[in-house]
């Protein structure tokens, strides 16, 4: 018995170093197994745990298994070795190395977790494809030296989660340029990081993770932030790709799901279900019950709808209160901006006026133009009517004479000092038209390209035209040296002797003379004739086509005599042939007898009408009708003086209603809208008035029969007239009756001369 105890004391002994020996070798064996299972296929669905009491039962039960597999691989014989050796490098090639590839010759790295196992040849198509090129064009080098396609990376000695660092360039570099297709902002986050876990207690690893960048910005969806450190810590979910929903097994876009089944069922109650109640021989405590009392008034039905009428007709009534406000207060809004807005244009109004009354006292004070010194003379016609009434109301006899012949003189200072600032500003006028006139001549030749842009040229004729441009710039310069006054001289000189003529030989003669002057120290006061002399010879040469081909475009007579022909015209008064651009036009007679040079003399000595208040008008009838209608045509037939009749003649200068004589706020409008102006569908009306008309939709409802009569009756006056010109009888209404074979009304003096 005591034996029999001893042997199994022995044996316990004997399985307990046993047992310790095992689980000494556990951990290797445990490291061994896991790199196993980290080479299988992801795609392997884990098992599912076991409960937490068969725990350590299962885990002990995995080591025991792995320790005799290890014992057993130990035990195996060399043979069964080498039988092993083409798996374990199969599985060796599958692990994974960073591959650093450097882009030659721009210099980007780029960094990819490939396997050590696959070839060179499969690494150019995984770059090709990142690159959008060609397999083909690309080239890897390790160390200078190109690298096969058919060798792998295990070949060219990477280990398993390690790197190495190649070269790759391309053999077309002009068709197939390498270019990172990654933006610059993602450089900076390589490709392939690697990763410590930790598998177990005290045993890590070391995961190779590539970085998979998406094609959009992804969502932020909060995440946490720590109170002490600052840190930020995000939601997975924006650093992941979003988990897929697994399948429920069931189709939820059948018909089924979407459509309601109702059943009719009847329920009954057990048997066995009762209601037990107080009776004889049963007692049933009431210790726990509730009396329940409705609390509060009953309510009928009547006093209810009642309430909530009387609700109703209180939130209606605050409604209706705030809509009315708000009605009240739109109204109100519009009447402070129509308000503000006649304001404004009465404002406009004055400001114009003033503006047109600085412009007239501008025009006396600095007369320029032949409008200004008409406006003047129109001026003085009106001080010697108004003198002249005077004598003649105040005066008999010899005083009379006397102060007639005062009032002469000094008409006639008056007219002396208007002719000498005419004189002055036509010699300024004169200058400014030359260099005009130059200008145009020397500019550009401009036209639009097809994108919309000014395109400008300059041709061998432009640049002439602006090299004597200059020229005669600096010779009527009065401010020159004398060293610079030379050079000129020389240059003009040079240029003028190169066509002979007896133009050339006298400039050339006048330059010769002043630069013999200049040298015998002459003063420039006494050689101001010559060189306006000079000057006006010079001029002479440069408007010459011969010369300057192009001022052939700027002429007014055409060099041409063939086309004199027919445009040749003789004035009455001055009895000289002119050209038809030197008579002005006028629609009631076509070109006038007279020529302009006489009409304006004509008017100065005589009439002396200041027809600017009549051009304005025209004016701004044509650029209102401009804004209506693109192609109105009456408008701009019309002239000055058949305005100046039509305002005169037919409206008396007055308003049609409220008979205001203020040329300067008249204006034309139509008398009906939706017809083109013309003097037969016309009004005259004040600024003001002229709004108030075109706001109408019929002008028959809007006047009274007395007004509109009296406008048809102008009307037909202006038809009268009109119709004797044979360019606007085209434009007269075929169904209204005109006034052919009647007597015109009186022309202006205009017309009739």
């Amino acid at each position: 018995m005591s034996e029999q105890q001893g042997n199994d004391e022995q044996e316990r002994k004997e399985d307990k170093e046993s047992n310790t020996v095992y689980l000494s070798d556990v951990p290797e064996a445990a490291e061994e197994a896991e790199a196993q299972v980290d080479l299988q296929d992801d795609t392997e669905p884990l098992r599912e745990p076991q409960k937490t009491g068969d725990a350590g039962i299962s885990t002990a039960t995995a080591v025991l298994e792995t320790v005799d597999e290890a014992e057993t691989q130990a035990n195996l014989p060399d043979d069964a070795e080498q039988l092993r050796e083409p798996q374990r490098r199969e599985n060796v090639g599958n692990s994974t190395a960073t591959v650093k590839v450097v882009l030659v010759p721009g210099g980007h790295v780029m960094t990819v977790a490939f396997a050590i196992g696959l070839s060179i040849q499969e690494l150019k198509r995984h770059l090709a494809a990142e690159l959008r090129v060609p397999a083909e064009v690309l080239q890897i080098s390790l160390d200078g030296w190109v690298v096969e396609e058919q060798r792998s990376l295990m070949e060219l000695g990477v280990r398993p989660q390690g790197s190495t660092r190649m070269e790759m360039s391309s053999n077309d570099p002009d068709t197939h340029p390498l270019r990172p297709l990654r933006p610059p902002e993602q450089d900076n986050m390589p490709d392939v990081i690697t990763v410590r876990v930790q598998t177990g207690e005290g045993v890590f690893q070391e995961v190779v993770v590539e970085i998979e960048r998406p094609l959009q910005q992804k969502a932020f969806l909060g995440g946490y932030r720590h109170q002490l450190t600052g840190v930020e810590y995000h939601h997975a979910a924006v650093q992941t790709r979003p988990k897929r929903r697994p399948s429920c097994g069931e189709v939820v876009f059948s018909h089924n799901t979407q459509t309601a089944d109702r059943k009719s069922q009847v329920q009954q109650c057990p048997v066995d279900v009762s209601t037990q109640m107080a009776g004889i021989g049963c007692h049933i405590s009431n210790l726990n019950d509730k009396l329940v009392v409705a609390s509060g008034i009953y309510i009928t039905a009547e006093e209810y709808h009642d309430t909530r009428l009387r609700a109703v007709i209180c939130l209606q009534s605050y409604a209706r209160c705030w809509l009315g406000r708000q009605v009240v207060d739109r109204l109100r809004r519009d009447r402070d901006r129509r308000l503000s807005w006649l304001e404004l244009q009465a404002r406009k109004r004055i400001e114009e006026r003033e503006e047109q009354l600085r412009g007239r006292r501008r025009r006396w004070l600095n007369p320029q133009r032949r409008e200004d010194f008409n406006l003047l003379y129109h001026a003085l016609e009106k001080w010697w009517c108004e003198k002249e009434e005077r004598i003649n109301l105040t005066l008999r006899g010899a005083e009379r004479k006397a102060a007639l012949c005062s009032l002469l003189d000094q008409e006639t200072q008056l007219i002396a000092d208007i002719g000498r600032h005419r004189i002055a500003a036509q010699n300024e006028n004169y200058e400014k038209s030359v260099r005009s006139f130059l200008d145009k001549s020397a500019a550009p030749h401009r036209w639009h390209g097809a994108d919309g842009r000014l395109l400008e040229k300059d041709s061998e004729y432009t640049i002439r035209a602006k090299h004597l441009r200059d020229l005669y710039n600096n010779i009527s310069r009065s401010t020159l040296s004398q060293e610079e006054r030379l050079h000129t001289l020389l240059t003009v000189k040079h240029i003028v002797k190169e066509h002979a003529c007896q133009l050339t030989r006298d400039i050339v003669d006048l330059i010769d003379r002043e630069m013999d002057l200049m040298t015998r120290g002459l003063k420039d006061a006494s050689l101001e004739g010559l060189r306006q002399r000079i000057s006006t010879l010079f001029l002479q040469y440069i408007k010459t086509p011969a010369f300057n081909p192009e001022v052939a475009k700027l002429l007014k007579v055409p060099q041409n005599p063939s086309q004199l022909k027919n445009d040749m015209f003789l004035c009455r008064g001055c009895h000289r042939y002119l050209l038809s651009s030197d008579f002005s036009p006028s629609a009631s007679s076509g070109l006038s007898s007279w020529c302009r040079d006489c009409t304006r003399l004509d008017n100065i000595a005589r009439s002396r009408e200041d027809f600017s208040r009549y051009a304005n008008i025209l004016k701004r009838l044509r650029a209102s009708e401009q804004r209506l209608n693109a192609e109105a045509k009456i408008p701009f037939m019309l002239q000055v003086e058949d305005l100046r009749y039509l305002v005169e003649v037919i409206w008396a200068c007055r308003s049609a209603l409220q008979a205001s004589s203020d040329l300067y706020n008249l204006a034309f409008v139509r008398w009906e809208r939706q017809t083109e102006w013309s003097p037969w569908n016309c009004i005259l009306l004040s600024k003001e008035e002229t709004s108030s008309h075109l706001e109408l939709e019929d002008v028959h409802k809007a006047y009274e029969t007395t007004f509109i009569r009296r406008i048809e009756h102008k009307h037909r006056l202006a038809r009268r007239y009109f119709s004797q010109i044979s360019a606007m009888a085209d434009y007269l209404d075929p169904q209204r009756p005109g006034a052919k074979g009647g007597a015109p009304v009186d022309a202006p003096a205009a017309s009739a001369r």
